[in-house]
């Protein structure tokens, strides 16, 4: 190491960075001037660190290139820091001469490489290069050409590395680490304990949560390592003992940058050369994917390895390594060492090694595609059945995109197919049978011996091949980079990503990549589409780059996803030759893999890729053969959300059974009266059991038609039939499939009670046939049609209920936009023309037009033109975002003023909106459904009703057995002519009938969806919108309620609160101060200034303004223009003033001649104004501090605290300069809602525990906490963070509702175990909620809670009345109070199950009584125990970790005054907003006007 003065680091802090574009913009804007050789900006710790060359950059100038990109950059130490560089030497390696200039430009363009000097007679170059930033393997790569020169290194190589060599081995640390979120904090990690002495290589995984650390541990313990990372803030676990590498001391050299020497003489002479070779282990003895992942990442901390490719399947390990530095035994060492004795490793085969050695001189054409290059065989597979040149294009264009196909050419004239391919990844048969699926006669032909097209020598062949001899073993040279034939697509699963910024960084990176063509990242998709040379770069390779950048990234298999799919309606077509012929002309174009045409249905169904071909394209196509083509229409109301099948199809069996049901509920009524009747006459008139058969017997509907069979019986089986086979379906196939799965729900026990009641009445009845009975047995027909009533009843309101739900959704989906306006441009970027087109007909890379109001229809960047998008769909924050070219937009964000041609980059299902729409669907679907609790019930319910049953048949058939009497006393009818047995068995069938009836649990299906949709109802009445049962269910267990701040606690507009005149009133007077800002601001799209002229236009009482010219703005900084014509504006102000004063003046008694004369005075100065400057001009400065020191203006003391204070609240404070005097401060900020003290309250009041959570500052947060009483606030929240945190207070054991009503809430909405949106928020973050507030109503939350607990405690009494009716009713069914004389019939079972379903829904119909509170009953009821926070009281919270900022502990005096002024503060609020009049007019006198008004206002 040489500590060359050249280069050198200075930090700067950056204030006014918002987000990661921010960061971002400063890292790409000064990346790019001359002589800084690497920037990192921190959005967390506010800085930019740059290194520089000091001979082209100053740390002055450097700031001030910050300052002017409109941030503010201060320079505290503005001693630069030296740099340590490296020096590197390379040599030339081939025979042929190096192409100097170009190696010494790409090298100076490499970041981090600070000078090259080059010596072409040696053919040597030594480069310096700064350590940090780019490392010597990386140089040799960017130059294939030269090679490290290994002797001077080890001249330079450091004492550390002899004394290493002689250290037994280095030791292999795993530790776990938790509290990283994102790739900064790996970075991080990787940053600090990479520094420190001793620490070789570390490599941390942010989805495994864990780091790998190399170090020598003669100079570092693993303890203090442990230590270092606790001290960067986060938590770290030694997860196993450190392990010595078992290595010996060569093979630690030859892991590490120096190689050991070897004997000039047996080199032949050659100049050093790097090889790269592939080498396949067999290993035995790995259990699961963490095997996997140990052996991985052990391999991988290892230097000169390029790739490390594990399989558990196959049991084995391909490592990619650099032959000249390890030898395979090395690795099979290395890997054995890793768990000792439990890995078995034996070399399955040395594939190949490339090398870049003299005996290959000739290929130097193309050095760095062989390096990489794997083996290559060819074969030849003769096809039959091809007609045409299209059939020999779709079989190159398939079979070209097998996995592992290098090449293919297809000769129609010989019938012949000739394939190069990697026979690690496919084989001729694969082929041969991917040719034969595509409707072609394939087979390999005789004389197949697979040739090796590209080999190279191996380590036992004699290095010095003829070089003749390898050129004609190479078949095919590989072509140069911008080849698109070579290029193949993956697809790559990627998880961290946090926001916008994190897609920048992957696709930055990546693009630099050899080999890398072309990146597209999606960000709420988690997923990057990657176009790549094969030849040089491999899917796991990508993943890994992607995980050295610190997200988590898998390959796709199945890359199909990327294939359009389209369907199009075809119109004109008449014969088989038509479809033939659209088939054929379709097939035949590059990008389309699949066409199929239905004559009969008009309908086309196409697979094409869309990087390289459209929908529009193939419309024309198919248009140009003279027919009609157009999309099939999709459904975009989202009618899939409604439940309407469902609804039909239970309301169908609902009025199917109720239709055959009343009849039978007719018949059985008649029977009970005539039977109570009957029962009465025997008990008045002592009538004999014979005469009663006898009467009963003579009744119409007893009359047999047949001998056993009466009236009664037939009706009923007749009615009976149709509900048990139509009505019941689909209960028969929902019970068959839960008893096929093992469990029995409500299904099975309904289906099991009705089949059972029908198959015995059934039998009873044919058998009194047989028997030509006298007596008419009693059946149960009337049991099935009333149970499926009420079943299909409730399931019917369930659906209902359910379908209210996916409103806000459907609503959401209408957001898209439905057409475009694609826009042609030659190539100066002029418009040739325009035409509006489907938005499902966008295809990548179109140009698109969007006008000023209109919604972007798909994501993609823009290329021309400015303008402000309102983004508070994806966002939730109301600040628009200024989008110049280079700028992403995405779809269904609206632009505001100016016109942008965008260039599309993700269309149809791949936007933003549509992954929103997803995942959402998905947050939803995935929630458990109400009517768990029931079905788990019935689940033990079921089969214990079964079991009881059965016992009760058993018992009774027992006890007949035993004693005859006890039966023949209680069964009613009792025959004599039948056989005792038979009457036994028929007693005791009867009663399990009876219990099977009384048992089934409709009601207890009806308990939960009855209360639930009455719950909903009265909840929309009372405006708020809950989502089914779940939340219902969950909210009166909620113990946190977790609010969000801009937008629910805040009303999320800026909104001015106060004016202070820094200058007399004789010389500017407040109106004209406000007259002048108010029309500066006028022309400004910031929302700060629209709250500047809302508030300018209220005070002044005037719709219109002055004129503003040259009006200029500073992003981030502010405004200047020149105003004219606001003497109007003054005159009419004081000419109401005057009218106020003559009215005053009779109630008001003043110092008269004091008043008249300053009143004249000021009036005849207005007078000469307006002669003399009829039209003055004005110049305007408005904008922050250092807006006004960059334009020379002194800011004093006073206003410097008065700013800071207003920003300590919260506020943000605004200087106003008028003709270069600072003349005002406006402080503005966004206010409270009123009743947001008083809801927070009565929660806390309810006995849940409230907290603030915001992405705001924690200034600012800690403000509005202590303004409605919040004590607990997290600040500076990323909406990734707002989940995880609302995760921790779940794993805390707490159950969460968060109120939120931005998109990035919505996340967070989703996660919560209730989610509460307020109704002016976004459509997604009502989507995302289970329990939507209509109204803007804080109270409303409250109310949610309320309900939710009056509706459980219904849904809890139901359950009670579902349930009674059973344990009483199941008892004396089963015939255990027969000996007191109660007996129930069938019927009487069927009856007491009626009823309890009816209880249930007259009892959830008493919740139609529920009243939600007043605002004036809540405020009666908190009145005396409300008061604000002291700042003392609130814990405030930063960032994703828990470390609080508690505010300084407060004396019990300094207490004692808080609460006295903040009582005091609250009587002059209520005296300000009656008196706000006076108040607003200040007194002329005073020189610093609005002093006073500011004192009030800092007793807060």
């Amino acid at each position: 190491m040489d500590l060359s003065m050249s280069v050198n680091s200075v930090t700067i802090s950056v204030e006014g960075m918002t987000c990661s574009s921010c960061v971002w913009t400063i890292e790409q804007q000064i990346g790019k001037l001359n002589g800084v050789h690497h920037i990192k900006v921190s959005l967390e710790e506010k800085n930019a660190t740059i290194i520089y060359d000091p001979k082209l950059q100053t740390p002055k100038t450097l700031q001030e290139a910050i300052d002017d990109m409109g941030f503010d950059a201060i320079l505290h130490n503005p001693k630069p820091l030296p740099v340590l560089t490296e020096t590197v030497f390379l040599t030339g390696t081939a025979s042929l001469v190096p192409p100097w200039d170009h190696i010494q430009s790409t090298l100076l363009k490499t970041k981090g490489v600070t000078d090259i000097k080059i010596s072409p007679q040696q053919r040597t170059a030594v480069v310096t290069i700064i350590p940090s930033i780019v490392n010597a393997n990386q140089i040799v790569e960017l130059v294939p050409d030269l090679s490290l020169d290994t002797g001077t290194l080890e001249k330079k190589s450091g004492t550390c590395e002899d004394y290493s060599m002689a250290q037994p081995g280095e030791v292999m640390l795993k530790m776990k680490v938790e509290g990283m979120t994102c790739h900064s904090c790996t970075s991080t990690i990787e940053g600090k304990i990479g520094k420190l002495q001793g620490v070789q290589r570390i490599k941390v995984s942010l989805d495994n949560q864990e780091a790998t650390v190399v170090y020598q541990p003669h100079l570092i313990t693993a303890e203090e390592i442990k230590k270092q990372i606790e001290v960067v803030g986060f938590t770290a676990f030694i997860k196993k003992q450190p392990k010595y590498l078992k290595l010996g001391a060569i093979d630690i050299e030859r892991l590490k940058n120096t190689p050991v020497k070897s004997s000039e003489g047996s080199q032949q002479r050659s100049p050093s050369y790097t090889s790269n070779s592939t080498v396949i282990f067999t290993i035995d003895g790995m259990h699961c994917k963490s095997c996997v992942s140990n052996i991985e990442s052990a391999l991988s901390t290892l230097q000169h390895i390029s790739s490390v490719v594990v399989s558990l399947e196959n049991k084995s390990a391909i490592v990619k390594y650099n032959t000249s530095l390890v030898t395979p035994e090395t690795l099979k060492k290395a890997i054995e060492a890793i768990s000792q004795g439990q890995y078995r490793v034996s070399s399955a085969s040395e594939i190949e090694s490339t090398s870049n050695s003299p005996s290959s001189s000739s290929l130097q054409k193309s050095p760095l595609n062989i390096v990489s290059q794997p083996l290559t065989q060819e074969t030849v597979i003769n096809i039959d059945g091809m007609t045409c040149n299209s059939c020999v294009q779709s079989i190159e264009g398939v079979i070209s995109k097998k996995a592992g196909v290098k090449s293919i050419q297809v000769s129609l004239a010989n019938g012949k197919g000739t394939v190069e391919y990697d026979p690690l990844l496919t084989s001729p048969e694969t082929l041969r049978e991917a040719i034969e699926n595509m409707g072609f006669d394939a087979s390999l032909s005789d004389t197949n011996e697979p040739l090796v097209v590209i080999a190279q020598p191996s380590s036992e062949m004699p290095l010095l091949t003829s070089t003749n001899e390898f050129h004609t073993k190479m078949m095919t040279p590989i072509h140069d980079k911008e080849e698109p034939k070579t290029s193949s697509k993956c697809y790559i699963q990627v998880t961290g990503m946090t926001c916008a910024s994190c897609v920048a960084n992957i696709e930055r990176n990546l693009r630099r990549e050899e080999g890398i063509y072309s990146v597209l990242v999606a960000l709420m998709a988690g997923k990057a589409e990657v176009r790549y040379n094969p030849a040089l770069i491999q899917p796991p390779m990508i993943a890994e780059l992607i995980r050295e950048l610190g997200f988590g990234a898998i390959v796709i298999e199945n890359a199909d996803e990327g294939d359009g799919v389209l369907e199009l309606v075809v119109r004109g077509m008449t014969c088989a030759s038509c479809v033939h012929k659209i088939e054929s002309t379709l097939t035949k174009h590059r990008g389309i893999f699949y066409c199929s045409v239905a004559l009969a249905t008009n309908k086309a169904h196409i697979k094409y890729d869309p990087e390289i071909i459209g929908p529009r394209d193939i419309i024309h196509t198919i248009e140009s053969l003279g027919f009609e083509a157009s999309l099939v229409k999709k459904d975009r109301s989202a009618s899939h959300l409604d439940h309407k099948r469902e609804i039909r199809q239970w309301r169908r069996a609902f009025l199917v059974s109720l239709f055959f049901c009343i009849p039978v509920m007719g018949l059985m009524i008649y029977m009970m009266v005539v039977d109570h009747h009957l029962a009465s006459l025997h008990h008045n008139q002592n009538m004999s059991q014979e005469e009663m058969i006898s009467i009963h017997s003579s009744m119409f509907l007893e009359r047999q038609i047949l001998p056993g069979l009466s009236i009664m019986n037939l009706l009923s089986f007749l009615l009976c039939v149709p509900v048990q086979f139509f009505g019941g379906w689909h209960f028969y196939i929902q019970a068959y499939k839960a008893l096929k799965h093992k469990t029995a729900n409500m299904d099975v026990l309904i289906v099991l009670a009705t089949t059972i009641a029908f198959a015995y009445s059934l039998v009873i009845l044919l058998v009194a046939m047989y028997e030509r009975a006298k007596v008419n047995p009693v059946t149960f027909f009337d049991t099935p049609p009333m149970l499926f009533v009420f079943i299909a009843l409730g399931r019917w309101l369930e659906h209902v209920a359910k379908g209210k739900t996916s409103e806000a959704l459907a609503k959401l989906i209408s957001l898209q936009a439905t057409e475009a306006t694609i826009v042609t441009l030659d190539s100066d970027n002029i418009l040739l023309s325009e035409e509006q087109v489907d938005v499902e007909l966008v295809q990548r890379g179109d140009i698109i037009k969007v006008v000023p109001g209109g919604k972007f229809p798909v994501d993609g960047r823009v290329i021309e033109g400015h303008s402000m998008v309102d983004e508070s769909l994806i966002t939730g924050e109301a600040m628009p975002v200024a989008k110049k070219s280079g700028s992403t937009v995405i779809a269904g964000s609206i632009n505001q003023n100016g016109s942008l041609l965008i260039r599309a980059t993700h269309v149809g299902a791949d936007t933003t909106l549509s992954q929103i729409v997803k995942l959402v669907e998905e947050a939803q679907t995935s929630k458990a459904p109400i009517q768990q609790f029931a079905d788990k019930l019935s689940g033990y319910f079921v089969p214990f009703i079964v079991i009881i049953s059965i016992a009760t048949l058993l018992v009774w058939i027992i006890i007949g057995f035993l004693n005859f009497e006890i039966v023949e006393t209680y069964f009613p009818g009792y025959n004599r002519s039948i056989s005792r047995t038979e009457t036994i068995i028929r007693f005791a069938f009867q009663a399990s009938i009876t219990v099977l009836c009384i048992a089934c649990p409709c009601s207890l299906g009806l308990a939960t969806p009855t209360a639930v949709m009455v719950g909903t109802g009265v909840g929309a009445q009372n405006g708020i919108l809950i989502k089914g049962g779940e939340p219902l269910e969950m909210a009166h267990k909620v113990k946190v309620v977790v609010f969000d701040k801009t937008g629910t606690i805040t009303h999320g507009t800026p909104v001015v609160n106060q004016v202070k005149v820094l200058v007399e009133s004789n010389r500017m007077p407040r109106n004209k101060i406000l007259a002048i800002v108010g029309t500066a601001e006028s022309n400004s799209e910031h929302p700060l200034g629209a709250a500047i002229t809302k508030y300018c236009k209220q005070e002044l009482d005037t719709e219109t303004l002055g004129t503003c010219i040259d009006f200029q703005v500073v992003p981030g900084c502010g405004i200047n223009c020149k105003v004219t014509n606001i003497e109007g504006l003054l005159h009419k102000n004081n000419w109401k003033i005057e009218e106020n004063n003559i009215k005053n003046a009779s109630l008001v008694q003043i110092d008269e001649s004091n008043e008249q004369s300053s009143t004249s005075s000021s009036m005849i100065i207005d007078a000469q104004f307006s002669n003399t400057l009829n039209a003055q001009q004005y110049k305007v400065l408005i904008g922050n501090r250092e807006w006004m020191i960059r334009n020379g203006l002194a800011i004093n003391s006073n206003v410097n605290d008065s700013m800071t204070e207003h920003e300590r609240r919260g506020r943000t404070a605004v200087l106003v300069a008028v003709d270069d005097e600072l003349c005002g401060l406006i402080a503005i900020a966004d206010t409270v809602k009123p009743e947001a003290e008083l809801a927070v309250h009565i929660l806390k009041s309810m006995g849940l525990e409230v907290v603030l959570m915001t992405g705001d500052n924690s200034k600012t947060a800690r403000s509005i906490a202590s303004q409605v009483g919040i004590t607990k606030v997290f600040a500076e929240v990323l909406p990734s963070h707002k989940v995880a945190k609302v995760k921790q207070l779940q794993e805390e054991g707490k159950r969460v509702a968060m109120v939120g009503d931005g998109i990035n809430d919505s996340p967070a909405l989703a996660m919560a175990n209730v989610g509460i949106a307020i109704g002016t928020g976004t459509d997604v973050a009502i989507e995302a909620a289970d329990v939507v507030l209509i109204r803007n109503d804080l109270l409303d939350v409250v109310a949610s809670i309320d309900l939710s607990r009056k509706t459980v405690k219904r849904i809890r009494i139901n359950f009670v009345f579902a349930l009674i009716y059973n344990l009483i009713g199941i008892p004396i069914a089963a015939g255990v109070f027969m000996p007191i004389g109660l007996v129930l019939q069938p019927w009487m079972g069927s009856a007491a199950m009626a009823a309890s379903s009816v209880s249930v829904v007259l009892s959830s119909l008493f919740l139609k009584l529920y009243r939600k509170p007043t605002y004036e009953n809540y405020e009666l009821h908190a009145r005396n125990q409300m008061g604000q926070k002291s700042p003392s009281e609130i814990s405030v919270h930063v960032g994703i970790d828990d470390t609080s900022r508690n505010s300084p502990k407060l004396g019990l005096l300094d207490r004692i005054v808080n609460y006295s002024r903040a009582s005091i503060n609250s009587l002059l609020s209520d005296k300000r907003s009656l008196n706000s009049v006076g108040t607003s007019e200040p007194d002329k006198h005073s020189l610093l006007v609005g002093d006073c008004r500011e004192d009030d206002d800092s007793a807060l």
